[in-house]
C-alpha cells in the first residue's frame, strides 16, 4: 500500500482476517494512513471490524457490489457523511435500487423482497445468453437474486440469496442471518451456515466455524449460543469446528462448496 500510495483498500472478510492475523503475529511500528477500509461479499465479524479500525486508525465501511452493476451498488457512508449501521451494507450509490415482490411491485420499508437495480452503470444484458437475460431483466429492473430489506432511511440489509434459502419443514431460513449470529460470538473468526438434505424436514441447517487464534471452542458452546440468539427452528443441527474453510480463488466462501466439503461423503474408488 505504501508503494502504491493507496488511501483505502477493499477486500472480502477472509482477506481482512489474514491481515489481522499478520498484524497480531508481526505488528509493524506504523501503518499507511488510510481514509477508510471497505468490506464486501459476506458479513464481517464485529471483532474483525474493531481490530481493523484499531490497527489502521480508519473506519471500516461494509458495502454491496456486483460485476453487473459496474461493481459498487450500496455502501455505508464515511463517518463524516452519515451513520454506519451494523449489519447493513448501506444506501444505494450511483443507481436506483428497489425491493420488489414476485410480481415486480415495490414492497414497503421493513419488508423483504428481491434487491433490484437500474441505471447507467448497470449492464444491458449477458452476451449470447438469452435465458439468463430473461431471468435477470424483468419489469424494467436487473434482478440480483439477493433478498433484502430496506429501512426507512434507505439502508439495505441483505437477508440471503434466493437460491440459498434453507427450507426446513416449510420454514424459510436465511443462512446469512445464522452467519451474522455466529459471527457475534467472541471466539468465532469465520462462519458459514448451509442447508443439507434431511429425511424429516426436507432440509436441515448445518454450519462450519473457525475459532479465533488461540481460543478453544466446542460444538456444544456454539449450539448453546445459537439457542440464546436464534429462534429454535433456526438453530443448526450440526456444527463443524474447522481450521479452514474451502474458498474460491478470490477468497470468497461459497455455501455449496462448504456443504460438499463437510457433508457429502467421499465415495470409495473402484479398483
Amino acid at each position: 500500500m505504501r508503494g502504491a500510495g493507496a488511501t483505502w483498500y477493499t477486500a472480502v472478510p477472509t482477506i481482512h482476517q489474514i491481515i489481522i492475523d499478520r498484524h497480531t503475529s508481526k505488528p509493524e511500528a506504523e501503518y499507511p494512513a488510510l481514509r477508510f477500509i471497505r468490506s464486501c461479499s459476506a458479513s464481517l465479524a464485529p471483532a474483525i471490524m474493531e481490530k481493523l479500525e484499531a490497527a489502521f486508525g480508519a473506519p471500516v465501511v461494509e458495502a454491496y457490489a456486483m460485476t453487473e452493476a459496474s461493481h459498487l451498488m450500496t455502501s455505508n457512508p464515511l463517518p463524516e457523511d452519515g451513520a454506519r449501521k451494523a449489519g447493513s451494507v448501506g444506501r444505494a450509490v450511483g443507481q436506483e435500487m428497489a425491493i420488489l415482490d414476485e410480481e415486480g411491485r415495490r414492497v414497503e420499508a421493513g419488508k423483504s423482497g428481491e434487491v433490484c437495480v437500474r441505471g447507467a452503470n448497470v449492464t444491458s444484458g449477458y452476451k449470447g445468453n438469452p435465458e439468463a437475460n430473461e431471468a435477470a431483466f424483468r419489469f424494467g429492473w436487473f434482478h440480483t437474486g439477493d433478498i433484502g430489506v430496506v429501512d426507512e432511511e434507505g439502508y439495505l440489509r441483505l437477508v440471503g440469496r434466493i437460491k440459498e434459502l434453507i427450507n426446513r419443514g416449510g420454514e424459510k431460513i436465511s443462512p446469512i442471518e445464522v452467519d451474522s449470529v455466529l459471527l457475534g460470538h467472541p471466539a468465532i473468526a469465520q462462519a458459514v451456515a448451509f442447508g443439507v438434505p434431511d429425511a424429516k424436514y426436507g432440509e436441515e441447517i448445518n454450519c462450519a466455524v473457525i475459532p479465533r487464534e488461540g481460543v478453544s471452542l466446542g460444538e456444544e458452546e456454539v449450539l448453546a449460543y445459537c439457542r440464546r440468539n436464534l429462534a429454535a427452528f433456526k438453530v443448526p443441527k450440526k456444527v463443524y469446528i474447522a481450521d479452514e474453510l474451502p474458498k474460491t480463488a478470490t477468497g470468497k466462501i461459497q455455501r455449496r462448496i462448504v456443504a460438499q466439503h463437510f457433508v457429502v461423503p467421499v465415495l470409495p474408488t473402484k479398483a
